[in-house]
Formats: C-alpha cells, sequence, structure tokens
C-alpha cells in the first residue's frame, strides 16, 4: 500500500506508474476526489468544533432566557452538521481506502517499461543446454510411461488441474524440497512451517486481496483463504509488530501446498505446468529500507544456486512494468530450460516489495530508542516452485532408454537411487528397530491374568 501523502502529492507520477503497469487511471481520480471532500469536510468539523467548544462555554455562563435558547438551538444544529459531516467522512474513508489497496507499487527506477511479457529483459541465461543424441519427451510423456504421476487418478479426487505423484514421482518431490530447505538453512534461513489457511488480514498485508481474489479460493463459512503462496502466511507472522533494529534482517522460508483457480488462464493445461494446487519452497526477508535493493541481488543468488545445484540451464529476466506483480517495485523471474517442450519455464520470482506489504501488514522497526518507527522493506523468491522444477528435470535428465537420470544432489535423499525407471514396487525389508518382547510399553494395559 502507498503512503496517501505520496499518491496526494504527486498525483501525475503516480498517473504515469498506472498508465505504465497497464492500470486503469480512473482509481486514481476516485481517490483524488474522495480525497479532496473527506479534507474539506475535516476541516470544516475542525472548524465547526472549535466554534461549538467556545459557545458551549458562552452558553454555561448564561443566565436562562430566549438569549441562551437560542444559542442551544443553534449548538444543536452545529452538532447535528458534524454528524452528517462524520457519516459523509466515514463513506469517503471507506472510498479511500478501496482505492489505495487497488493501487499497485511504484516500480523501481531501473525497470523497463513495457506492456507485457514480451518486454522482459534477458539479464542473462546460465547453464549448458544438453544435446540429445535423439528426439526429447515432454514431462507427461515421459511421467506416464515411467507410472510416477497419476494424471486420471488426480483428477478423479478433485477434477482436473490437480494430479497424483506416485512411486519415485513422489520421492522425487520429498527430495527436491529438502534440499531446497537444506540449502536456504546453509545460507542463514530460519524454517518455518505456517498454517496452510489464512485469514482475510493476511492476502490484504501481502496484497493479494483485493488484486488477485478471483485467483484465491475462499472458505465463505469461516472468511478464510487457502494459502496462494507462502509468501502470505510467512509474511504475516510478524504483522503489528514492531522490531528493534537489531533484530533485522530476518531470513525465513518455508515450505507449503499452494492453491490458485488460475482463472482466464487455458494455455499449459497439459501435465503440470500449470495447476491448481502444487508445493513450493519460499524465502521471505525482512530487511532495513537502506539495504533492500542490494539484498534482492542476494535473494537472486540464493534461488539460484539451488539451480546451479541440479545442473539445470536457465536464464534471468528483469521484468517490465506491465508483467510485474501488482505489490512489487523489482522483480526477477529465474526461468529453466524444458528442452522437450522448447521452452522456459517460471520456477521462481524474486521480488522487492519496498514497504508497500509492510504498510499494509504494519510491520514496523525503531530505527532507534528515542525515534518514531518506521516501516521495514519485505522481499520474496521461490525458491523453488516444484512441478515446473519437476518438468525441467524429467525432461532435461530423460535418456533414450526411457529412464530419467537422478541429479547428484537429490540421490542422498533417496537413497543413492541413480536413475528412475518403470518398475514393480516390492516390499523392501523393514529398517526399523525391532521392538523387544520383554520391554512392554508403559501405555499398554496390563496382561491379563
Amino acid at each position: 500500500m502507498l503512503d496517501v501523502n505520496v499518491i496526494r502529492s504527486n498525483p501525475e507520477m503516480i498517473r504515469t506508474m498506472l498508465q505504465n503497469r497497464n492500470k486503469d487511471t480512473a482509481i486514481l481520480d476516485r481517490f483524488l476526489s474522495a480525497d479532496e471532500e473527506w479534507r474539506a469536510l475535516t476541516g470544516e468539523n475542525n472548524s465547526l468544533r472549535k466554534v461549538r467548544n467556545e459557545v458551549s462555554l458562552q452558553i454555561s455562563k448564561m443566565p436562562k432566557g430566549e438569549e441562551k435558547d437560542a444559542k442551544i438551538a443553534e449548538m444543536r444544529a452545529v452538532s447535528e452538521k458534524i454528524k452528517a459531516n462524520d457519516d459523509r467522512m466515514a463513506e469517503l474513508e471507506g472510498i479511500r481506502q478501496d482505492c489505495v489497496l487497488n493501487i499497485p507499487n511504484i516500480p523501481h527506477e531501473s525497470v523497463p517499461i513495457g506492456k507485457d511479457e514480451n518486454d522482459n529483459v534477458v539479464v542473462y541465461e546460465a547453464g549448458k543446454r544438453r544435446s540429445f543424441g535423439f528426439k526429447p519427451k515432454e514431462h507427461w510423456e515421459i511421467a506416464e510411461d515411467l507410472n510416477i504421476i497419476d494424471f486420471e487418478r488426480g483428477a478423479k479426487v478433485a477434477g482436473s488441474g490437480f494430479y497424483c505423484l506416485k512411486g519415485d514421482g513422489a520421492r522425487l518431490e520429498r527430495a527436491l524440497i529438502n534440499y531446497f530447505l537444506d540449502m536456504h538453512q546453509d545460507q542463514g534461513y530460519t524454517e518455518v512451517f505456517p498454517p496452510v489457511v489464512v485469514n482475510r488480514n493476511a492476502v490484504i498485508g501481502t496484497g493479494q486481496y483485493p488484486n488477485l481474489k478471483d485467483d484465491m479460493y475462499y472458505l465463505e463459512k469461516d472468511d478464510m483463504f487457502l494459502n496462494p503462496t507462502a509468501e502470505v502466511p510467512v509474511t504475516n507472522l510478524l504483522q503489528d509488530e514492531i522490531l528493534e533494529k537489531s533484530q533485522l534482517p530476518i531470513y525465513y522460508t518455508a515450505y507449503l501446498p499452494s492453491f490458485r483457480r488460475e482463472v482466464g488462464k487455458h494455455a499449459d493445461t497439459k501435465g503440470i505446468i500449470r495447476v491448481h494446487e502444487f508445493n513450493k519452497v519460499e524465502m521471505v526477508n525482512f530487511v532495513l529500507p537502506e539495504n533492500s535493493y542490494a539484498r534482492l541481488e542476494e535473494l537472486r543468488k540464493n534461488a539460484e544456486d539451488i539451480i546451479n545445484g541440479l545442473g539445470l540451464p536457465y536464464r534471468v529476466l528483469l521484468l517490465c512494468t506491465g508483467d510485474m506483480s501488482f505489490s512489487c517495485s523489482k522483480c526477477y523471474d529465474l526461468e529453466l530450460y524444458a528442452p522437450g517442450k522448447d521452452a522456459w519455464l517460471e520456477a521462481s520470482s524474486c521480488s522487492n516489495f519496498t514497504d508497500f506489504q509492510a504498510r499494509r501488514a504494519r510491520i514496523k522497526y525503531r530505527p532507534e530508542p528515542h525515534l518514531k518507527s518506521e516501516f521495514v522493506h519485505t522481499l520474496n523468491g521461490s525458491g523453488l516452485a516444484l512441478p515446473r522444477t519437476m518438468v525441467a528435470i524429467l525432461e532435461n535428465y530423460q535418456n533414450e532408454d526411457g529412464t530419467v537420470t537422478i541429479p547428484e544432489v537429490l540421490r542422498p535423499y533417496m537413497r543413492g537411487q541413480e536413475t528412475i525407471g518403470r518398475r514393480r514396487v516390492r516390499p523392501r525389508a523393514c529398517r526399523c528397530p525391532r521392538p523387544n518382547p520383554l520391554h512392554r510399553n508403559p501405555f499398554s494395559p496390563p496382561a491379563s491374568t
């Protein structure tokens, strides 16, 4: 959320920003109109209250009579006018608040101006694309051949846009999650595991509501939402808090399932590139304002280190004004190359929100004990989103015989397994310690005699 004073004092700058972001400028005009009337009524009520206080003091000293009664009637009319103004001001405040909640963040000066994804700038490409001696398959073909993703049964349970991982597919997903979290711990993050259901204040706090309300799954009976991205619950862990300067920076990481309805988006419906439920590991940073843009570069590197560990080719995009998300001031997308599809797939967005989210969620810090509190800057990045990472692994590590080589960094998480092939799952010998029959469970009922 932008500072009201910034909007009020720089309306043409805000108008240009909205145009650069492909947003309707009518919302700015609506705000300015409501704000002007609100300020006029505020000034009028301040004057009326001053008059009422002065006259009320005079009335208390006046003898009974027609003159006193006339003054009382006059002040009654003033009080009614004040109340009418207050009622109107409450309406105007609602309009102002609605407008402010729907005005996006101001892009950083380094963000390129552009209309859509075609105007994004490729910063660089990294990693070597593999040369295949055969025609590479798409991920859904590989998954079905290896029997590691069950699309039909996933849809049977929840509908289209949902899927079921099975066997080595489920194990590979679990290995990726653990690898991501372990990497982030080494990078200095504290792991958290917040609720997957969030309230209205939380989605307002990070900017998903009302901007993306149609993309979220809403639980009407409880006025709650299914987590659209772990950024929401993790950022709002510090909602309404005032931190000490010494507590910053704070780096959190979290694994959570995420849910999106993907309203109006019809591309990439085959496979798991665009689905309604997906796993993701998130990085959320709370930093001092003067450090946030430098931290964005480090945050991006944190995500890139994971991709490099997996040995996947990728590229970094700097998003233009027309393609950035509502809340961010600057954003990099990290896209993985999928050779089967011959396409770049976004697996991470690393964004600086400046004080935009902190202002909405009321997250502050105190620069010095004697100084007024200020808003922190928040950042977040996917580290990484699982479905498209899975797609990139299956397509980049596929072999001509139909198997898939497991990236080396994931093998310790898969008990040393090196490849995924189609196989029947046979029972393994249990490695759990067998209970000693001589040791009775203290919570078991006593043996009958």
